[in-house]
């Protein structure tokens, strides 16, 4: 990894370290520092909230269904996600309106439920004037805290050397050092997920390169595991500097190139589903949980290539070692998850099933309910 530490050079002496940020941005900071709405949000056992990807199919569908009708907007997710017991939701924010605003934090308030955004980063000077619309937006409907993400796809897909990942490095460093002032001013969280882009220790040094109270991360239980990762590692690497969560379960199989990786209903994979969420809680007592169970077919992780290595220069070799003792030690007992052969109310069934059977685990096994 010499070459991506190159890239964060300025960091190392002007970063805080994990007290600082802390101190900085830990609980009783963020219960000082920021107008939190007035909702039931910051009391204990808050129910498991949803990702609005948890709804890939049934978000802005196309599907004539009457008994799954398309969601639209995040007024439609949260009544819907507050019909099945859910504590919150994490939506989409572009192109919210003060008009529509003002009506989801209304309804919002009325159902109960906290909020949390999901925002693009701004990539040019001239895009921060609509960032900054986005952020006064998310606040004005009880949004606190604004997920984003630095690279939309998949390291290993979208990159195909070190010099190209370096590159994204510093375009990603550029892209955060925009949006932080925004945030900063506004008194919002911005969470940088582990998108399958970043290796945790690589997320935990850009966060501190970039030296912000604001800027932490959204630790996604499951996504480093395609970047041959233990999941456990992950989020006690990556909680001390969590604002929010992407709670799921992973299962497995072997396949000629590499493993498969799919989500799969809570309490049925592979990730120590308790302990991730107790180390959570030990650094962020009040962060909320987010379900993403995304029902799809098995992503192919492709780690047995030499494509695939491309974009990891100096990363030991133990990591494949691990993960595929891992894959076979662990592999799945039944078929992965699929939606391919489904008709579209098929599929929409399937998700929905899966969604209400992780909340209940949710409630039942994690204590959050």
């Amino acid at each position: 990894m010499k070459a991506y530490e190159k890239v964060l050079d300025q960091k190392s002496a002007g970063g805080p370290s994990r007290r600082e940020f802390l101190q900085k941005a830990g609980v009783g900071a963020l219960a000082l520092s920021m107008p939190f709405p007035a909702m039931p949000v910051f009391l204990k056992d808050v129910p498991m909230g949803v990702v609005v990807h948890s709804y890939a199919a049934r978000w802005n569908s196309k599907t004539d269904s009457k008994k799954y009708p398309p969601m639209t907007d995040a007024i439609q997710l949260m009544e819907h996600c507050a019909s099945i017991g859910a504590g919150g939701v994490q939506t989409v924010v572009r192109g919210w309106t003060s008009d529509f605003a003002k009506k989801a934090r209304d309804r919002r308030e009325k159902l109960g439920l906290y909020l949390e955004g999901s925002i693009g980063l701004p990539k040019k000077a001239e895009d921060v004037a609509d960032f900054e619309k986005e952020v006064i937006a998310s606040k004005e409907a009880g949004v606190s805290i604004l997920r984003t993400v630095c690279l939309g796809t998949r390291r290993y897909e979208s990159l195909h050397s070190q010099s190209d990942f370096d590159e994204y490095t510093k375009n990603s460093l550029a892209w955060v050092r925009l949006a932080e002032p925004i945030v900063r001013k506004h008194k919002m969280k911005l969470a940088i997920e582990n998108h399958k882009d970043w290796m945790a220790p690589e997320l935990v040094d850009f966060v501190k390169t970039i030296g912000s109270e604001w800027v932490g991360v959204t630790v996604d239980f499951g996504n480093s595991i395609a970047l041959m990762e233990d999941p456990m590692n992950v989020v006690e690497t990556l909680a001390p500097y969590a604002f929010s969560t992407h709670v799921k379960d992973m299962g497995v199989m072997e396949y000629e190139k590499g493993f498969l990786l799919s989500e799969v209903p809570l309490g049925t994979g592979i990730c120590d589903l308790k302990k991730m969420v107790d180390v959570c809680k030990k650094h962020n007592p009040n962060i909320r949980f987010n379900l993403e169970m995304i029902t799809r077919d098995p992503l192919e992780i492709p780690c047995l290539t030499d494509e695939y290595w491309n974009v990891f220069e100096g990363v030991s070799g133990k990591y494949l070692a691990n993960t595929l003792s891992m894959v076979k030690e662990k592999t799945s007992q039944t078929p992965l998850p699929t939606v391919a052969g489904l008709t579209a109310e098929q599929r929409l069934a399937f998700e929905e099933e899966n969604n209400l059977s992780c909340l209940k685990y949710s409630a039942s096994n994690l204590n959050i309910r």
